[in-house]
């Protein structure tokens, strides 16, 4: 018997095929999903998109069967990248479900589902709610069953979505540019080809086949060791940039032309300054763990910084609340109110682009204005007692002179010259440490200090 508490988590539907995740499993989520966002009433129907990995295609269609058991119908966008499906919610005014596990090990999919508008579903907005129906369908063994099911339309949409992401930046003024792409076997090898197929920027490929046994690397650019054969082909054929995507293309990392990575925060900088200069005054979001030089420079060009907790639902509500024009954070999630508030790491990439073409200097000279701290990147740790453990820190730092704590989203604790946050997993025994300072003797000096006081109630160091 499937364990649907464990594969139904804050935000997504994530787990093992088929041991964890089949279509049985799919079929009930399709029928739930169709009666707690009452889709039968308004609009009836429901998109659906799937990404590469071999179980893929057979989940989103045992999911279309559980919809039009309901009644409702389903409009099939067949193979997509995440924020394609995004951009099919949003110019539909559907709900829809996407089939990925994102970056995850091949053995794994998922289901991302959301409102019409691309609105996020979670565990606070229905996704508990589906959860519960599901596994009460597979412990009866049953679907609803209707007089008249739904039905089934193809529908394609990847040059609209491609369209739609050049009317929101052009390209067409820029310089020539040459830039390799790693698609990591993802989806990226199914959306680049179509967005940059005319303009001024020459793509080289890497491992655009799509491919969800990921024979080459794993599709997850956040781990440097995914990163080094993109890094190695830019310096190889002297590139101007380099982009990696992730498993369903939905986040984007980017390398200079020294094959050096550019920081998602100094990506968050650069497009938040270039959205400011279309959208004057307007609010930028960034989460917590986002560099300094973030809402420094959102202020500089005349935007307001507001801080949220790291997760695309926060970035999401803060975005509603503020009307803000773009968000980021520091994973290389950037979302857009042009985009239905969803995450795209295509529109970010052609930002990233534009901003060089513009320009008559390589790619490490413009990013350095953005580049102003020194980070330690996000550190995980083992412990016993997560909660013990940010108390001791805070015991720790909360009472010397000049230094600030609040509790946004974990502990931060505030310096002069350094700041740092420690924060529990969600989902595992995990601590995890981010610190920036101005300079890197500060930057290592506070990690060390902090990290001895983790490790100190520490089952195993990562």
């Amino acid at each position: 018997m499937v364990d649907v508490a464990a594969i139904f988590k804050a935000y997504d539907v994530r787990g093992v095929v088929p041991d964890e995740l089949d279509e049985s499993v799919a079929r009930a989520t399709g029928a739930a999903f169709v009666e707690v966002l009452d889709v039968l009433a308004a609009p009836g129907a429901v998109v659906v998109g799937y990404d590469m990995r071999p179980s893929s295609p057979g989940l989103a269609a045992a999911f279309a069967d559980g919809v039009t058991s309901t009644g409702a119908d389903v409009i099939d966008i067949g193979l997509a990248s995440t924020d394609q499906l995004y951009f099919a919610s949003g110019r539909l005014q559907l709900p829809g479900a996407m089939f990925t596990a994102s970056h995850n090990p091949a053995k794994y999919n998922g289901i991302k589902l959301c409102r019409a508008g691309a609105a996020p579903v979670g565990s606070e907005s229905g996704l508990r709610d589906i959860a519960d129906l599901v596994a009460k369908a597979l412990a009866e063994g049953s679907l609803p069953s209707v007089a008249v099911p739904g039905h089934v339309r193809r529908k394609d949409l990847l040059t609209a979505y491609a369209d739609h992401l050049h009317d929101l930046v052009d390209l067409s003024g820029s310089r020539p540019l040459k830039v390799v792409v790693d698609a990591g076997n993802g989806m990226g090898g199914h959306t680049v080809p179509a967005v940059f197929a005319s303009g001024p920027i020459e793509i080289i490929p890497l491992y655009f086949e799509l491919d969800g046994n990921f024979p080459n690397h794993e599709a997850n650019p956040l781990d440097p060791k995914n990163l080094v054969d993109l890094q190695a082909k830019v310096r190889e054929l002297g590139a101007d940039l380099g982009l990696a995507f992730d498993g369903d293309a939905d986040r984007c990392f980017v390398v200079d032309e020294k094959g050096d990575p550019i920081s998602p925060s100094a990506v968050t900088g650069a497009v938040a300054v270039r959205e400011l200069a279309k959208h004057p005054g307007s609010a930028v979001i960034h989460n917590l763990i986002t560099s300094k030089a973030v809402p420094e420079l959102i202020a500089e060009h005349g935007g307001t910084a507001v801080r949220a907790r790291v997760g695309h639902s926060y970035i999401k509500q803060k975005m509603a609340e503020t009307d803000a024009v773009f968000g980021g954070e520091h994973s290389a999630h950037y979302y857009f109110r042009d985009f239905w508030r969803a995450d795209t790491g295509m529109l970010a990439a052609l930002h990233v682009l534009a901003a060089l073409g513009e320009q008559d200097k390589p790619a490490s000279e413009l990013f350095a204005a953005y580049e102003r701290y020194v980070a330690s990147g996000e550190l995980n740790n083992k412990v016993d007692d997560a909660a013990a453990t940010v108390a001791a820190i805070e015991d720790t730092y909360g009472d010397r002179d000049g230094i600030t704590v609040d509790h946004l989203d974990g502990l931060t604790v505030s310096a002069g010259q350094w700041w740092f946050n420690v924060r529990a997993s969600n989902t595992e025994p995990l601590l995890r440490l981010n610190v920036e300072a101005e300079d890197r003797a500060t930057m290592e000096r506070v990690r060390d200090e902090v990290l001895a006081l983790i490790t100190g109630a520490s089952v195993e160091e990562n």
